[in-house]
């Protein structure tokens, strides 16, 4: 499973890049309005592809067709490694067909069932972004729609990763690997909170107990 991070904050992606953590980076307003919201969109997301060498997951600013290819080809222009993440919606959906026509990567969003899933793989999408943590705050099975889009998609070799978003546990995060997720997208906070468990911590107590107690060789002559 690829793990793509949520965020515009350079230092958080260098972190986990240097770290060899994530494959991939996604830049949508909502994030950039919470963490850059006097920046320029496009200006922040030209700074993450200039300091990065993954692929971006980004949004355009609009929801009719020709405003959203118009404004996808130009975020193209930044960096050939963009993905153009699209609202499933069907104002939305004629871009989607045309943008995957053009060769140009597309990731539906808003995305809550399996039939939305497999709709939007046959409307050309390259990865169908299932928001795990909405449904399950609303009472869904998130890594339950995980699962049955990668059972479809398997049967029909539909050739469309899914992307499991928002995992806020590492129960949750592990679900969505386990029930064939090919991509998890996480915030730092959650990727750093997936690193760490108490008996991690309780483990690595007692080692440093154990060699501070050891005595220190001595050298022979």
């Amino acid at each position: 499973m690829r793990l793509f991070l949520a965020t515009t904050s350079l230092d958080d992606i260098r972190w986990a890049t240097d770290a060899g953590l994530i494959d991939g980076i996604v830049a949508t307003p909502t994030i950039i309005a919470a963490e850059s919201p006097q920046s320029d969109a496009r200006e922040v997301i030209a700074d993450i592809a200039k300091a990065s060498r993954l692929p971006i997951c980004a949004s355009v600013a609009a929801v009719s067709a020709n405003e959203i290819v118009k404004g996808a080809k130009d975020l193209r222009k930044i960096s050939e490694r963009m993905i153009i993440a699209i609202p499933f919606i069907d104002d939305a959906i004629p871009a989607i067909r045309r943008l995957s026509a053009d060769g140009i990567p597309v990731a539906a969003t808003l995305v809550y069932s399996a039939a939305q899933g497999i709709l939007a793989a046959h409307a050309g999408a390259s990865m169908v972004t299932v928001s795990v943590d909405a449904l399950d705050s609303v009472g869904g099975d998130g890594n339950a729609v995980i699962a049955d889009l990668r059972d479809a998609f398997d049967h029909s070799a539909a050739e469309c990763d899914v992307a499991a978003a928002g995992p806020a546990t590492a129960a949750s995060f592990a679900g969505a690997a386990g029930m064939g997720a090919n991509v998890a997208i996480v915030t730092p906070e959650v990727l750093r909170g997936l690193l760490q468990h108490p008996l991690t911590d309780r483990g690595l107590d007692r080692f440093l107990s154990a060699i501070s107690r050891r005595p220190k060789g001595k050298r022979g002559k």
